[in-house]
């Protein structure tokens, strides 16, 4: 092995994390030939730390052999993950060559998509069997991989949930007495196919280490770690940021130009095509313009004050649609309370804008038509960054999916359409 080589496995094994990073920098190829270098102890590690669509690119492009290798270092949850973004041929031919048991549980991962609470679980978790003693739950939990122990679950023999046991008085009991009586049964479960987002908001009320996932028997099938959970809040809530500006979602700092491309040429595209949407609205008051040319230098700041307020309602709309904060039956209440706070800052901002256009201008009517201009724009602004995203999520469709280019199109068009409408109504007043 090279002094390079050398290198790039001492540093993977210190810094899987960091490691990590600098693979999904690369272009798939490139990390392929770096991943070969990487002693098989510290495969594992690493992969915990990629994404899934880079593990899976990579497992595209290894052997058969070298798959069936990174595939058991992983854990499960981690592989299943993986093998969802490889092509149906290629995750047949992976899970074939892997032993029974393994094969099995991941084919069972498989089946709940990544947005569920079984998708998001880690299926190994030790669990009792209600008909032991205490003294032979014991011994099964010495026994018991330190890192599936959880809480004290107990089960039947069909593995259905039944309760927990606080260690306390396991620990307490003699080991001849019955489990059963200290079984505990008011415990809180989540179904396999809950929302994972429903999950997470249950999980950070009730401040739990771990919740478990049951299917539709009532049988457990994971348990899903706090840990997990923060990381999915936090990666979601910066795909969110990513997505109202048209970034994918998935996409890094140090991500292959060909994943930037890939990921943002489809939304600059709409962009554009928004944007020429907006010049056309313009077109429409091209006399006006050329007889009142102070109108083109004050019609950037209309648009732009629009977008501003939009962007901060917008944000707000996301932020609570993400945390649960917007339940049930009270959009009315936020379209209200987002319409008046837009006519009370639209009001302020516009009067403001009026009084520094006169003084520049020392027209009073390019005052009057930048205030309502202003006032229309920031309202329609309040009222579009609340109705998209809340139209979005009603759809089915991410809210957060570049929200800001549609809510730009609209503070562009109706900034415009409403600053050069006015300026034709008043008129008489601005010569």
């Amino acid at each position: 092995m090279g002094a390079l080589e050398v290198l790039a496995s001492s540093f993977a094994r210190a810094q899987p994390d960091a490691a990590a990073r600098v693979l999904e920098a690369l272009e798939p190829e490139e990390a392929v030939q770096v991943f070969e270098t990487l002693d098989p102890e510290v495969v594992g590690p690493v992969l915990e730390h990629l994404m899934p669509q880079t593990a899976a690119a990579i497992l595209e492009r290894v052997s058969p052999d070298r798959t069936h290798e990174l595939l058991l270092a992983m854990t499960p949850r981690q592989a299943a993950s993986t093998l969802s973004h490889l092509d149906p041929r290629r995750r047949e031919e992976a899970l074939a060559k892997l032993p029974d048991s393994r094969a099995h549980v991941l084919r069972e991962l498989l089946q709940y998509p990544p947005e569920t609470a079984a998708g998001m679980m880690e299926p190994q978790v030790t669990s009792i069997a209600i008909d032991l003693t205490v003294g032979e739950a014991i011994e099964l939990l010495r026994r018991a991989p330190r890192h599936a122990l959880y809480y004290l679950y107990v089960t039947d023999r069909q593995r259905k949930l039944l309760g927990v046991v606080n260690i306390r008085d396991l620990l307490l009991s003699h080991p001849s007495d019955p489990l059963a009586p200290l079984v505990k049964t008011n415990l809180t479960t989540v179904p396999a196919s809950m929302d994972r987002e429903d999950a997470i908001t249950l999980m950070r009320q009730g401040r739990f280490l771990a919740l478990p996932v049951v299917d539709a028997e009532g049988r457990l099938l994971g348990v899903i770690k706090a840990e997990e959970a923060l990381h999915t809040l936090q990666q979601e809530a910066f795909e969110d940021l990513q997505k109202m500006v048209g970034a994918g979602g998935d996409e890094r700092a140090l991500s292959p130009v060909s994943v930037v491309v890939r990921k943002r040429l489809p939304w600059l595209y709409v962009n554009l095509l928004t944007a020429f949407l907006a010049s056309a609205v313009v077109g429409l008051f091209e006399d006006i313009l050329a007889r009142v040319t102070a109108l083109a230098v004050l019609l950037p700041i209309v648009s732009g004050q629009g977008g501003n307020s939009g962007s901060q309602t917008l944000a707000v709309v996301i932020r609570g649609l993400a945390l649960r904060e917007i339940l049930p039956g009270a959009a009315r209440r936020l379209f209200v309370k987002e319409l008046v706070a837009a006519v009370l800052n639209g009001t302020a901002t516009g009067t403001a804008a009026g009084a520094a256009v006169y003084f520049w201008s020392g027209n009073a009517g390019l005052g009057i038509v930048i205030a309502l201009a202003m006032i229309v724009n920031m309202t329609v602004a309040g009222l579009a960054a609340t109705g998209i995203p809340l139209a979005l999520k009603r759809l089915g469709r991410d809210p957060a999916q570049s929200s800001s280019i549609f809510l730009t199109t609209v503070t562009d068009c109706v900034g415009f359409a409403s600053f050069l409408g006015f300026a034709v109504l008043f008129y008489p007043l601005l010569q």
